[in-house]
This record gives structure tokens, sequence and C-alpha cells, in this order.
């Protein structure tokens, strides 16, 4: 169920989500979200770090793609260090 709810832009760019939503939607001080702007429409999208456990599936399949592109190890130092 979708409740509807109004709410504005502060001064300082912020947006106050309403307590019903953020109980609803179990959100607590600290939820990060990506936050989409597109045609006249915002949308907040929470967002969390992956669970230990998908760690390192995530980091065995980043390795995959960067051997595919051809990508070494001393690319990758390279581009963290910004001489890319």
């Amino acid at each position: 169920m979708s409740s509807i709810a109004t709410t504005k832009l502060s001064s300082k760019g912020q947006v106050v989500i309403p307590e019903e939503i953020r109980e609803r939607l179990g959100l607590k001080p600290g939820t990060q979200f990506v936050v989409l702007g597109e045609r006249g429409a915002v949308i907040l999208k929470t967002i969390s770090a992956p669970a230990i456990e998908q760690f390192d599936e995530l980091v065995a399949e980043a390795r995959r793609a960067a051997r595919k592109a051809g990508l070494r190890r001393s690319d990758i130092t390279a581009a963290v260090r910004g001489k890319a």
C-alpha cells in the first residue's frame, strides 16, 4: 500500500520524508539513497552495502571483467592513483 504525502525542499536542499513512510519502509537515520531526477520527477532508492557473503563473488566478478577487458594489475593501480 503506497501512501501519498507532501513535503518541501529546505533552503539547505534537504527534504523530509514523512514519518509514516519512514516507518513503513523501515528507514533509519543514516540510510543511504541513490537519487534520480528526470522530467520533473525525483526518485529516491535505498542502497546498502552488500553482505560480506556477496562481497567475494562481486570481487571475483570484477576480476573476470578486468581480465576479459585485458587489464593488468598495474593498470588498475595506475588508475586508482590517477596516473592512467
